[in-house]
């Protein structure tokens, strides 16, 4: 199933219909080698036929508005607007299989919908697209591995159900008794795995310490449920009969209780997974079958794998895989001292152990998936996981527990329950808070350095000393060459995909210039979701950052970016005393480039489009011309002033593509080979218009569009330049591809 993650597209049927006749017939003879090679045809077959069925599904049901029946999936915790997920059961009154979901806003259309109920709708759907970036966060293929690769907006709407489904009656009841507490959007998490009220400031304290596994309901928080159920259920054998008495009844116990609990997590990827890998373990020890870690360990892998290809393109799913093969592992390679292993006054240690092992373990994944690491991280978890594992989870298991009894019999104690799991997070929240400010950003340098743990585990118990030695040492040789190296092209440009915006970063040295700063909106912003985690991927220094004009789409990351690059000089053409002008005539070098302002001729008091800052940027070899948002008045006034300077090798198409933009004499003028527009899919105004591309395509300049390829990125070597596209060239995948219809303005 591996290669399913690497392919650019899936294999035609015909090809999988020959791989799996190929893997029946090497199942057929007793030789080993032949079977497992036919087993790997076979599970790659199923693989490739899951993603097929999601891409036919995406094909099938965008479009026009249809009459669907769903099933609300997301639970209401009473935030109005926020989006939901739905579970599509028909469409046109015909039913859908394999179940799929799509996610859309509920906004003015009445009751707001609980989690269970079924709704008609009428809805259009359309395929989930994701902005792409080099080391931003890969919305499709996060939407793919969750089966909801669709969005919708709805129309009108009618509930087929009066009540809600039992786990929103269940929650609501639990709330009900819930008194005020400090930390109530953690506990909802912890209790049921919904994160939605939890504030984005409190979010990023649990990630930047890094306990933020501690409200997924998970591994950690199932393990103790099924242990919950185990310990309940030996209780309860100290008053059975002695031929009652099975070690079989406390297995059978936890499986209920696991069961539940994931049930009442909604049954998330994460909990399902983790319920499915403690089911297998629980089903071993119920017909004591002695196994091997690594056997348990793969069979668990092979099971979730075989229920739910897609799982191989959740980053969660080989977080946990991760986890559970690192503690493996490390206790087989770098056991505790035998003396340590028992008595109580020793489990610090042993804890201290384990946690240690996790944290240099997992540091490839840390810093693949989060793009940093916390140096405090580890201290952080040995206060607070103890804490919420044997304290806070265990107050709220109980409660959930006495919620089967009538309120008024368990009512005093539930509330003394919550208070003591609000005392208790209270209590782990306070231990973690003064590690926050440990965040360090990692780029892609150093992926190869994180690998260091596992080589040097690996090389210190397989050779002699000084076998081991020379090669550790030759590796981190290796490690630092590869941090330090030095990019082929001697410069670089890169037009991010922010959707509907502008963001164009000039870097070279590991030296960078930002032209605009992408849009912004409420709760967030191109910067801090698409910019910054590129610049902190690629581990530039931003050293200047230009604003072409005052549109939000323009600047509306520009706080953000100056939060992190607070030595970043600023540049623009408005009337401030405390930014650099950016007018007509300026000229300046940086890093042995040229940069020619050659509009708006002086500074204005609020700069609109037609004030867009125009720079001419080259090498003596290679130009770029940046345009902003300018308009056909402005391009003939670049044309009568600047028309033996303005050609140039590469043109920023102004303003994303407008028809009040790209005229034919100032397309003439410029003359570039290349054009790259800076464009949202599915945006309002259609942009880039269908006249201008076409306008580009009859004067064969090469046309290419963030809406198309993602990331655009330009890489200038001595005598030659080179154009990719993250979508096409720089990272192709089946699951990047531009789901769903193929024209620009769908």
């Amino acid at each position: 199933m591996m290669p399913l993650i690497f392919l650019p597209k899936i294999p035609p049927n015909a090809q999988l219909i020959a791989l799996l006749f190929a893997g029946c017939l090497l199942l057929l003879p007793d030789r080993k080698i032949l079977r497992l090679t036919g087993v790997i045809f076979l599970s790659f077959c199923w693989a490739a036929y899951q993603g097929a069925v999601q891409l036919q599904q995406i094909s099938a049901l965008q479009g026009a508005k249809r009459e669907v029946i769903a099933e609300v999936q997301t639970v209401n915790l009473g935030m109005e607007g926020a989006s939901r997920f739905f579970r599509i059961e028909k469409v046109d009154g015909k039913r859908v299989f394999p179940p799929v979901s799509f996610r859309a806003k509920w906004g003015e259309q009445g009751e707001l919908p609980m989690a269970g109920q079924r709704w008609k709708m009428l809805v259009s759907l359309r395929p989930v697209h994701s902005l792409l970036n080099e080391g931003g966060f890969d919305a499709q293929r996060w939407a793919l591995s969750q089966h909801a690769p669709l969005t919708g907006t709805i129309y009108n709407s009618q509930s087929l159900d009066a009540g809600a489904g039992w786990r929103q009656q269940f929650i609501q009841r639990v709330r009900q008794t819930m008194p005020e507490l400090t930390n109530t959007p953690v506990l909802i998490a912890l209790a049921f795995g919904e994160k939605g009220l939890i504030q984005k400031s409190e979010m990023l304290l649990l990630k930047r310490t890094g306990i933020a596994h501690l409200v997924a309901i998970s591994g950690l928080h199932i393990g103790i449920a099924a242990l919950f159920g185990g310990c309940l259920a030996r209780i309860c054998q100290w008053f059975m009969p002695v031929r009652f008495i099975d070690y079989r009844f406390p297995l059978v116990v936890s499986e209920i209780f696991l069961l539940a609990y994931t049930w009442l997590a909604g049954c998330n990827a994460p909990a399902l997974r983790t319920a499915m890998a403690f089911s297998l373990w629980l089903l071993l020890r119920y017909f004591r079958v002695r196994c091997h870690p690594w056997q348990i360990w793969l069979w668990g892998v092979a099971l979730l794998l075989m229920t739910d290809p897609m799982n191989l393109l959740s980053d969660s799913f080989w977080l946990s895989c991760l986890v559970v093969a690192s503690l493996v592992f490390w206790f087989q390679w770098v056991p505790l001292s035998p003396q340590f292993q028992q008595h109580w006054y020793w489990s610090v240690v042993r804890w201290g152990h384990l946690q240690a092992g996790i944290t240099l373990l997992l540091l490839p994944l840390q810093t693949g998936i989060f793009h940093g690491i916390n140096i405090a991280s580890f201290l952080a978890n040995i206060w607070a996981v103890p804490i919420v594992s044997l304290l806070t989870v265990p107050s709220i298991l109980l409660i959930l527990f006495l919620n089967i009894f009538p309120a008024d019999w368990v009512a005093a104690m539930q509330i003394l329950l919550w208070r003591v799991a609000d005392s208790t997070l209270s209590l782990a929240m306070w231990g973690v808070r003064p590690f926050s400010g440990g965040w360090f950003t990692l780029g892609e340098n150093c992926l190869a350095i994180s690998a260091l743990g596992w080589l040097g585990i690996i090389f210190c118990r397989i050779g002699h000393v000084k076998q081991w030695l020379s090669i550790l040492l030759s590796f981190c040789a290796v490690s630092v060459v590869w941090f330090l190296r030095v990019p082929p092209e001697r410069w670089r440009v890169d037009m991010l995909d922010v959707g509907h915006g502008l963001s164009v970063l000039i870097s070279r040295n590991g030296k960078g210039v930002l032209y605009d700063t992408g849009n912004k909106w409420e709760g967030g912003s191109a910067a801090e979701q698409n910019i910054l985690p590129f610049l902190n991927w690629r581990d530039i220094e931003l050293e200047q950052i230009i604003i072409s004009h005052n549109d939000m789409d323009h600047r509306g990351g520009l706080e953000f970016i100056q939060s992190g690059y607070p030595q970043a000089s600023l540049r623009d053409s408005s009337m401030s005393a405390d930014h650099l002008a950016c007018v007509a005539g300026e000229h300046w070098q940086w890093q042995g480039l040229n940069f020619n302002v050659l509009w708006p001729r002086a500074k204005v008091a609020d700069a609109r489009n037609d004030d867009s800052c125009v720079i001419r940027i080259d090498d003596g070899s290679f130009s770029l011309l940046l345009t902003g948002d300018i308009e056909a008045g402005t391009e003939k006034a670049l044309i009568r002033k600047w028309q033996q300077t303005l050609q140039s090798t590469v043109l920023q198409v102004p303003h994303h593509g407008s028809n009040t933009s790209s005229s034919p004499t100032f397309l003439r003028a410029v003359a570039p080979e290349v054009a790259l527009a800076s464009a949202a899919r599915f945006n309002k105004w259609h942009l880039p218009a269908h006249k201008v591309v076409s306008r580009y395509n009859k004067a064969r300049y090469d046309w290419h569009s963030t809406s198309d390829s993602g990331q655009l990125s330009l890489f200038i070597y001595g005598d030659y330049w080179a154009i990719k596209g993250l979508r096409e060239q720089l990272n192709p995948r089946w699951y990047h591809r531009r789901f769903g219809v193929s024209a620009d303005n769908e």
